[in-house]
């Protein structure tokens, strides 16, 4: 039996390869061996609105809670790959009249969609090898925390960014996992760091959002602020969105890990020019159908309208645009007191020094 597990797991890398996946480990369904930092950090209030980090955190505990009866993890990473202009590093940035996106968003698909995809054609291969087999795939959407189970099975390491880091594939990639109940042979995890002494990522952050290495205040990161938080921003914020309207790759860019990253083969990972550069005009001028027809499908549908024309708001107020103050004006009547308050914190922008 020992001998076929060794077989299957070997097999089931190289069709995760063959799909696109470039990195792939097997680790032991067991207690995570951050279990306590998690916590603490949920304790901390680090979290912010994240409720349901809070209301699942106990399911955290053991890969079970998302698989009955779960045996191994194969841990699966698909890059995205960093376009041209996240290689220039974080000094490059886009003023006048576009904001920048994330760039994990600026394909022409949501990555859930692509990676679920992928991941049911690994389950059924599976399936077909061991009839009976208990499996499931996730993709950034269960109670898992991936990043130290990629760890363990050897993928990388926690940066001190909190990102996983690989020496070859920087931090550009997606996570995902397949759990069953067959009990494959684990692989070892490297328990070296390479960063070293580097604390790039934390100096170039524009909002100061780790309180120390390898902890992320989400309150304070760009990429929660843009995406997760849902109200309005704190004030001493609100100006500090550096130009990004979803999502942030500071800590990213400066990573010397990124600098060689190769480039995604997956075509739906490959940038969309409305995507790498967003008109902010435009985006103050969107209807809620007009939202609906444009990033349907995308990874900025999670921001929902509200949330998009917040940001954009705020850059727009920041930068004191010209072309901008009508929209703003014509924002502080909008249906969503969100939209409304961010607009007249803009507006009021104009009267400042």
């Amino acid at each position: 039996m020992v001998v076929l597990m060794v077989a299957i797991a070997e097999q089931l890398k190289q069709q995760a390869s063959e799909l696109g996946f470039v990195l792939s480990g097997v680790a032991p369904a067991a207690e995570p061996g951050r279990l306590e930092a998690f916590h603490a950090w949920l304790d901390a209030g680090y979290a912010g609105q994240m409720k349901y980090l809070h209301e699942h955190r106990q399911a955290y505990s053991h890969p079970r809670n998302v698989l009955d009866g779960c045996r191994s993890i194969l841990m699966l990473a698909m890059p995205y790959g960093p376009a041209e202009s996240t290689r220039r590093g974080a000094s490059s940035h886009i003023e006048g009249g576009t904001a920048k996106v994330a760039r994990y968003a600026q394909g022409s698909a949501d990555y859930h969609d692509v990676i679920h995809g992928l991941l049911k054609r690994l389950r059924l291969w599976l399936l077909e090898q061991s009839p009976g087999a208990v499996v499931r795939g996730v993709v950034d959407t269960a109670p898992l925390l991936e990043r130290e189970l990629a760890e363990a099975a050897g993928l990388g390491w926690i940066g001190k960014n909190t990102l996983l880091l690989n020496r070859r594939w920087g931090s550009y990639f997606f996570l995902a996992a397949l759990l069953t109940d067959l009990e494959l042979p684990a692989d070892v995890a490297d328990d070296k760091n390479f960063c070293g002494t580097c604390t790039a990522c934390l100096d170039a952050c524009p909002t100061a959002a780790f309180p120390s290495p390898f902890v992320l205040d989400a309150r304070r990161c760009i990429s929660y602020l843009t995406i997760e938080h849902r109200e309005s921003i704190e004030p001493e914020l609100q100006s500090q969105l550096a130009g990004w309207v979803f999502g942030c790759d500071v800590c990213q860019q400066v990573c010397p890990w990124n600098r060689r990253v190769p480039p995604s083969s997956e075509p739906e990972f490959t940038p969309r020019d409305d995507l790498v550069e967003l008109d902010i005009l435009a985006v103050l001028d969107l209807s809620d159908e007009g939202f609906r027809q444009r990033f349907r499908r995308t990874p900025l549908w999670r921001a929902k309208r509200r949330g998009l024309l917040r940001n954009a708001i705020l850059i727009a107020g920041t930068r004191r645009m010209p072309q901008a103050r009508a929209a703003l004006v014509r924002l502080c009547d909008d249906e969503e007191e969100l939209l409304r308050d961010a607009a007249k914190w803009a507006v009021g922008q104009y009267e400042v020094g």
